[in-house]
């Protein structure tokens, strides 16, 4: 449908006629307005009955106005929400670049699961008796976690992947404190994930960069020489964020323990590796897993997330509580640890939805079956960087892990962007791919088919690329091209420096012609 009756491309949209229309809309692609401002006041889609004269308790506290919500009718209600769902760009909908950071495999059986009664509507206050259930579900799960990391001990409760992180510091801090060695310095490759740092100083350590080697990977050397008494750990992300593996971690684990130091790994790249190597084995003490992203349930646009983290003996005595133990009455919840345990990130005891999802992926996979995953989803990424090597520009010679890296160098004085070749994707139906990251790589595109695409996809999504390549190559009128999309949005290209530093965060009623009581919004 999208081949016929309109323009398919962008330079011919460039010069269409039809490319404003009265309405705002293009083609089937309605725009839409805030629920605040259609609808009228005092209209309603449903009758009911009026209120009974009873005394309200609200005193000097009833509203004087009017509340300000939208009237509308059914039909009305219907469609807005409809057209926002239409909105989402999703799975569902294409390829997903931007890979497992967002977009995976999502089976409907673990929602089915998630939602089953007894557990989709279970309450963390509830007696233990009565949650037995979930115990187990919480307690296997922990079960397969510790068996994929070849680590002995886990801590459930952590709610996301940089909670994780935080926990994994609190835990190795902890360790620390118990064997009287306060120190203060945390060592961050630069090829590690930006919240590594961040959560280092938000754990009250300075933090100190490890340079990449011209191949990606931690320059053994730079740590040597940074490693001291002062320093409580590294964090390292592996696979790294260049897609790459690193070959040297073994020795990083070496040189960290010999300096005393732990050694906290940062999974969250953990799908490229899961099945094929134990991070236990290569000498990590520490590592969250994201549950939302390694095993099911995408979280684009901000959660539900999990972010379990691994322990190794030196580090599992000063897991949070809560956790779940085998007591003479069925599983138990340790609610108040010993001494050494460093106390509780979180109200209760973890996301359960989440843990839901994570172990019916996991059954329903198998051992085999997550061997695979990692195996298909490193395939999927080399056969993109095979595929496009003699057009885009590779950032790294030699194979890749599960997500392919281009830098912007095919790109050179053909006046066109990273952030332009990301738009011009948007107008030929592809959410970008992660632009401008990892920092060092110039002009980075970044890109991550996952485990869950067919040939075929993977094909036109190549096949895509490769003509925007040729067409930023060719210059002339495809610039322009390139510099104005998307084109084939209801809305164009966004001033995104002013979304970032001057953002409008409150809507005010009026300011589109909204149908509302001015003074009882205010």
């Amino acid at each position: 449908m999208n081949r016929q009756g309109r323009t398919t491309t962008p330079h011919a949209a460039a010069n269409s006629a039809v490319t404003g229309t009265i309405t705002g809309n293009r083609g089937l692609q309605m725009e839409e307005a805030l629920i605040f401002e259609i609808g009228e006041d005092g209209r309603t889609g449903v009758d009911l009955p009026d209120a009974p004269n009873v005394k309200d308790r609200l005193g000097g506290l009833k509203r004087q106005g009017k509340i300000g919500l939208p009237g509308l009718s059914e039909p009305q209600v219907i469609r807005h929400f409809v057209r926002l769902s239409q909105k989402n760009y999703s799975i569902d909908a294409g390829l997903y670049p931007l890979g497992s950071c967002t977009m995976k495999h999502n089976p409907r059986l673990n929602e089915k699961m998630a939602r089953l009664p007894g557990l989709g509507d279970v309450h963390p206050l509830q007696p233990v008796s009565t949650v037995q259930g979930a115990l187990e579900v919480i307690d296997q799960l922990a079960g397969w976690l510790k068996t994929l990391t070849g680590m002995p001990a886990v801590a459930m409760s952590p709610a996301a992947g940089a909670h994780g992180e935080l926990c994994g510091l609190m835990a190795i801090r902890a360790a620390l404190k118990a064997r009287g060695d306060v120190r203060k310095r945390i060592l961050a490759p630069e090829s590690a994930h930006g919240t590594n740092p961040a959560t280092a100083a938000l754990c009250g350590y300075t933090v100190d960069p490890i340079p990449a080697t011209a191949d990606g990977r931690v320059d053994l050397d730079a740590l040597q020489a940074k490693l001291g008494p002062d320093v409580a750990a590294i964090m390292l992300t592996n696979p790294n964020t260049c897609g790459l593996f690193e070959r040297d971690i073994k020795k990083v684990a070496d040189m960290v323990h010999a300096a005393g130091a732990f050694f906290y790994c940062d999974g969250a790249n953990f799908n490229a590796i899961v099945g094929k190597v134990r991070p236990g084995d290569l000498g990590i003490d520490a590592m969250h897993i994201n549950l939302h992203k390694t095993f099911s349930t995408p979280h684009g646009g901000g959660g539900p997330g999990s972010g379990p983290v691994v322990l190794s003996d030196s580090l599992k005595d000063f897991v949070p509580v809560p956790y779940v133990v085998h007591g003479k009455n069925g599983l138990e919840l340790v609610e108040n640890g010993d001494a050494k345990s460093f106390g509780r990130m979180k109200s209760f005891h973890g996301q359960m939805g989440m843990f839901i999802r994570a172990l019916a992926y996991m059954m329903s996979h198998g051992a085999d079956g997550l061997k695979r995953v990692a195996e298909d989803s490193v395939l999927s990424a080399n056969y993109v960087l095979a595929s496009l090597k003699d057009v885009m520009s590779p950032s790294f010679e030699g194979p890749c892990m599960h997500e392919a890296l281009f830098d912007d160098r095919f790109l050179k004085d053909t006046g066109v962007t990273t952030l332009d070749f990301a738009k011009a994707m948007i107008d030929e139906g592809y959410h970008p791919m992660t632009v401008y990251f990892p920092l060092v790589v110039h002009g980075a595109m970044l890109i991550e088919p996952t485990e869950s695409e067919s040939k075929d996809s993977v094909d036109a999504f190549v096949t895509t690329l490769r003509g925007l390549a040729e067409k930023a190559k060719a210059g002339g009128e495809n610039v322009a091209m390139f510099q104005a999309a998307p084109q084939l949005t209801p809305r164009r290209r966004l001033d995104e420096t002013r979304a970032a530093r001057a953002p409008v965060l409150r809507w005010k009623p009026g300011s589109n012609g909204a149908p509302i009581d001015k003074a009882a919004a205010e």
